[in-house]
């Protein structure tokens, strides 16, 4: 979800790594298109594999992932080369269910949206967000939702949130073969206990946690991991340091990859604007527009016309009229 605009970080770190720019040469043994310009993919795209992303990062190729919440956001994904992986965000309980928090999003509510995105889902690498509370009472309890969220909710890896604390549960899950994305930095189910949506690591002792965590998560066995709302400086050395790929959001230009969600990026979230966010549409005001337009015209009886409306032999309808009459 979108969080608070805060003032850049004074925290510096020298591990910078340059921005990569999408290649421009034929497909690689990765599994992503290499179209001859980023913006106008012309070849169909493979599906996206763990061994693939890895391979983007090796490559220096950015990843790209997108939210999808249903099956008409799934196929959008779907019908763009691009897009690497389609990330089923818990942030649904906000953009889609007027929840005040991801904290109120159940599994059975995060099981029925994934299962419409599975059903729209073709080349994009599949990921869902484990909902606060199904794992974080027991390892028994967290492995039955982990099994059932994949099998009911035909996703193919789970995002958990969490640092160091959370490692024994990553290891059990990676040792039972489900991949798992960790999320590290600013952890929107935590947020009460966090004061808030702020960014993380601004100073030494946090960054340092960061890193730890990062490193802690990758060695259970994680194969990417998301940098949430930390400096850019510090997300390029995370970065550095990780051999999985790491996927930013208000993380800087320097992570392997970017995710935004949906609405933000549609430009169809009313709430707040966060600092990182860029909106690369402007659909509310199209949807506006055309909600306007279509009740104008119910009102003044121009919709439906003629040419929208079906219509019957006139010999029949006479003979119908005398019937009924």
């Amino acid at each position: 979800m979108p969080l608070r605009s805060l003032a850049k970080a004074p925290f510096r770190l020298s591990c910078i790594q340059p921005a990569r720019m999408m290649s421009v040469y034929g497909p690689s043994e990765s599994g992503h298109s290499s179209p001859a310009s980023p913006t106008q993919p012309t070849k169909p795209r493979k599906k996206v594999t763990i061994e693939a992303l890895r391979a983007m990062k090796e490559e220096k190729t950015p990843i790209t992932m997108l939210t999808a919440y249903d099956y008409p956001s799934a196929l959008a994904c779907s019908s763009n080369p691009l897009v690497d992986i389609t990330l089923i965000g818990d942030s649904l309980a906000q953009v889609c269910l007027g929840y005040k928090s991801t904290t109120e999003l159940s599994l059975s509510e995060m099981i029925h949206h994934t299962r419409a995105v599975a059903r729209g889902t073709t080349h994009p690498f599949l990921v869902a967000d484990m909902p606060f509370g199904s794992y974080q009472i027991s390892g028994e309890d967290t492995a039955r939702n982990a099994v059932k969220l994949i099998q009911e909710g035909r996703v193919e890896a789970l995002k958990l949130e969490g640092g160091s604390e959370i490692r024994d549960t990553v290891r059990k899950l990676t040792g039972m073969g489900i991949p798992v994305m960790a999320h590290v930095g600013l952890l929107p189910q935590r947020h009460v206990s966090m004061s808030g949506y702020k960014v993380q690591g601004k100073d030494v002792n946090s960054a340092r946690r960061i890193i730890s965590d990062a490193l802690a998560l990758e060695e259970a066995g994680a194969f990417s991991v998301v940098l949430e709302a930390i400096p850019k400086e510090l997300a390029a050395y995370v970065t550095k340091r990780l051999q999985i790929p790491t996927i930013g959001i208000g993380a800087g230009p320097h992570t392997d990859g970017q995710v935004l969600v949906w609405d933000d990026m549609m430009g169809t979230w009313a709430g707040h604007k966060a600092k990182f966010v860029r909106r690369f549409g402007d659909l509310k005001a199209e949807r506006d527009s055309a909600i306007q337009k279509y009740a104008e015209a119910v009102k003044l009886r121009t919709f439906p016309d003629h040419s929208e409306s079906y219509t019957i032999d006139k010999m029949t309808w006479e003979e119908i009229s005398r019937t009924v009459e």
